[in-house]
């Protein structure tokens, strides 16, 4: 893999970039939940200085509350302070009605008042626009991530950023938890010739980083530095915390992603979704359920037998809702995720891909080869069919990450 050329950094700051660090961070806590500030709270604290005599859009969906479980557009549209005049909503909408692969599209929002902008699928140019229509100064983004590269958030936040440089729109960022922790980054490294809104630039597949952190990242590394980026940090927010240690109410991200179990195992179950197994939609543990009709237990022995790190299998049946196999009874297995912190999402998915199979004869990949676009090239795709063991694949894709491991490190934000 080859990464692109790196724009010059100074110091901590990105070109063209400022990050406000308010707050300190927090000392060596005990095992207790801990209090995180998020960046929304340290706006508030400096009665939103950042924003002073602009008028601010915001990019944001239902995660975007406060610890009371407010939401940041009602707070901020009822404050003085700041000028609000538009909101940007991404996949599923910016209140969250709509499920995968939907939008809200342009409508006015009932309890403000406020024109609600759709950005989902637009991107370049024509987001630009919007930008420049709705008459904002500076765009705001404020959107819990999960950690995984196929994620469309994070690429909402690329393209909304490249969008405002466009438009001439100062960008900030604030900032919250990735949930499943910043220890490291795993997984294979997107192919740049596999780029989609699943994956826009080469980063891994879990990334381990923040939105303000990604934001360095795209603006230095991707986007030649011409954003006029704000990042507002975190405070009380170790790289080694999950979401559970930092006393933030979770709120869904998206429809199928209802707690941070779902999101600690997403990043690697994920990859179901490019075949014809069901990854657990239609179910109240997506992505923790995997199965198809014909599977039964062999699959969930083949699985533990393995002994992954962190992880057991239980032979589970379930019968989805809607999505994949809907309203039928189909068999598979439910991941058990006993020890998270050695606990390796990606490696454990490829397995489950191998192993599904190698045991059952009704195994296919999307026709579409949409697992290509998820794992960012065809080499899990190619090796699995070619026999590959687990423990091939994971060694083939360790170049790419190590190279992408030292570019992120550049634009960490936390110790």
């Amino acid at each position: 893999m080859t990464l692109p050329r790196r724009t010059l950094l100074t110091g901590a700051l990105t070109t063209g970039a400022t990050t406000t660090a308010l707050g300190t961070s927090a000392p060596a806590r005990a095992a207790a939940p801990t209090q995180t500030r998020t960046g929304f709270d340290h706006l508030t604290t400096t009665a939103y200085t950042d924003l002073t005599n602009q008028k601010v859009g915001l990019v944001t969906n239902p995660t975007g509350v406060t610890r009371d479980v407010r939401h940041f557009v009602d707070v901020m549209h009822a404050d003085p302070r700041v000028h609000l005049v538009a909101v940007f909503g991404p996949e599923h909408g910016f209140r969250g009605t709509a499920q995968a692969g939907g939008s809200q599209g342009r409508y006015d929002d009932p309890a403000t008042g406020l024109p609600v902008y759709d950005t989902y699928t637009k991107s370049g140019r024509a987001l630009a626009d919007i930008f420049g229509a709705s008459g904002v100064d500076t765009v705001v983004f404020d959107i819990q991530d999960v950690g995984a590269r196929f994620y469309t958030y994070i690429w909402t936040l690329y393209d909304c950023m490249e969008a405002a440089a466009l438009a001439g729109k100062r960008f900030v960022v604030l900032d919250r938890p990735n949930p499943v922790t910043g220890r490291a980054a795993y997984g294979p490294v997107l192919d740049p010739a596999f780029a989609s809104f699943v994956g826009r630039v080469p980063i891994s597949q879990a990334h381990g980083m923040t939105a303000a952190e990604l934001a360095r990242l795209f603006n230095a590394e991707f986007l030649g530095g011409k954003v006029r980026l704000t990042t507002v940090r975190m405070s009380g927010w170790r790289r080694s915390d999950f979401f559970d240690r930092t006393g933030l109410p979770w709120v869904p991200p998206s429809p199928n992603m209802p707690t941070p179990d779902s999101a600690l195992v997403y990043s690697g179950t994920c990859l179901f979704e490019g075949t014809n197994l069901s990854e657990g939609r239609g179910t109240t543990r997506s992505f923790e359920l995997l199965g198809a009709e014909g599977l039964d237990g062999r699959w969930a022995a083949a699985l533990d037998a393995l002994a992954l790190p962190g992880v057991r299998f239980r032979e589970a049946y379930f019968a989805p809702t809607f999505s994949k196999f809907a309203g039928k009874t189909v068999g598979g297995v439910q991941l058990h995720v006993h020890e998270r912190r050695l606990f390796d999402p990606v490696r454990t998915g490829i397995a489950a891909l191998v192993t599904a199979k190698r045991v059952w004869a009704g195994f296919a990949w999307r026709p579409d080869h949409w697992v290509d676009k998820l794992t960012g090239s065809a080499l899990v795709r190619t090796m699995i069919d070619a026999g590959a063991s687990t423990d091939d694949i994971v060694a083939a894709w360790q170049p790419g990450l190590r190279a992408f491991r030292a570019l992120r490190a550049e634009h960490l934000l936390y110790d």
